[in-house]
């Protein structure tokens, strides 16, 4: 039996990464068996999914049983808008959080967009309200307001173009006017504020928001403590991370932009200041290479799993999905909209 279930592709694929990964929940790397018992309810999902028509989109933070079991297609938030915005299925599965299947939402107003747990919720997207951006541009009404892609549809629906961790930069850099609202990250505003600050780039940042309940856990003491036990390992952290564990990195980016980084460097030793699904997949595509984390991990991102993918797949037809009103999709949309027009050229 266990021959049969791992000869089919999707299990083979499956299998070939798993044996390259260590398991959060054991620390150690997945066995035979375990891969076998994981196999099976994978098989049943692919099922279930072309039964249904529906695409499984995947965050890089979920389990790797999701992004190399079930998922069509996993990524960081950019690549996932821009895939969700392509979508040809009618149902979309969003194994994420919140504000992603909304943003799948606000792209495909036609079709079902599911997350399987369905309140798994964002410390940022929970961290600004509609209110606090609309007396932001109020008192400074010649800013550019940008919002982060961790926000709630409502929040994007006030502002002037959404960002994500791989653009910002890059968007902020190209902004005429002299002063942007940032909202809600306080910390990736900091570090804007010092990427401008470097590149010679006169703008005042006016930020408001929270802070993510992962990346701002990550301290300088902590990588200090890395370097000083292993001096060549390069260190590597997303711009939600604290100011000075960025300043004192070798790269800062978006997940899809560390996965590239660690793939084109001749390095061996990486210490990653990210949620620990990344790692997973950067010992997945670089077997050759180690890792080391302070491991945190995305609860939230987590609660996504096998067992409330395949109900929602075997229920789809009586769940009702996510509801936003026309109005408000249209509104959001032009923000994601401008992000893309602003980064056409892009990945």
């Amino acid at each position: 039996m266990q021959k049969d279930i791992l000869s089919k592709d999707n299990s083979k694929y499956l299998f070939d990464n798993l044996t390259k990964i260590t398991n959060i929940i054991t620390g150690t790397y997945f066995s035979l068996e375990e891969i076998s018992n994981i196999a099976e309810q994978v098989n049943k999902i692919n099922e279930l999914k072309k039964e249904n028509d529906a695409l499984i989109l995947a965050h890089y933070y979920c389990s790797p049983k999701i992004l190399f079991g079930v998922a069509d297609f996993c990524g960081d938030s950019y690549a996932l808008a821009k895939k969700a915005k392509e979508a040809k299925q009618k149902n979309i599965i969003f194994c994420g959080v919140t504000f992603m299947a909304e943003t799948a939402k606000i792209l495909n107003p036609n079709k079902k967009v599911i997350l399987p747990p369905m309140t798994a919720g964002c410390s940022l997207a929970n961290g600004i309200t509609v209110d606090e951006v609309l007396a932001l541009r109020k008192q400074y009404p010649n800013a550019k307001t940008l919002c982060y892609i961790n926000s709630s549809a409502e929040v994007k629906a006030v502002c002037d173009t959404c960002v994500t961790s791989g653009n910002v930069f890059k968007i902020v850099e190209n902004t005429k006017q002299d002063q942007i609202i940032f909202v809600p990250d306080l910390y990736m505003a900091k570090n804007i504020e010092f990427y401008l600050k470097n590149k010679g780039i006169k703008k005042e940042i006016i930020a408001a928001g929270a802070t993510c309940c992962v990346h701002d856990k990550f301290t300088l003491t902590q990588l200090k403590e890395i370097k000083a036990k292993c001096p060549e390992a390069k260190i590597i952290s997303h711009p939600e991370c604290l100011p000075e564990v960025c300043t004192n990195s070798d790269f800062v980016g978006s997940t899809a932009g560390m996965l590239k980084f660690v793939k084109e460097s001749s390095a061996k030793t990486f210490a990653v200041f990210s949620e620990w699904g990344l790692i997973n997949m950067l010992e997945a595509q670089n077997p050759e290479k180690t890792f080391l984390s302070c491991g945190r991990i995305c609860a939230s991102m987590k609660r996504n799993n096998l067992d409330n993918i395949e109900n929602t797949l075997k229920n789809l037809k009586d769940l009702q999905g996510v509801t936003l009103n026309e109005d408000l999709i249209q509104k959001a949309k032009q923000a994601i909209d401008n992000m893309f027009k602003e980064t056409e050229n892009d990945r």
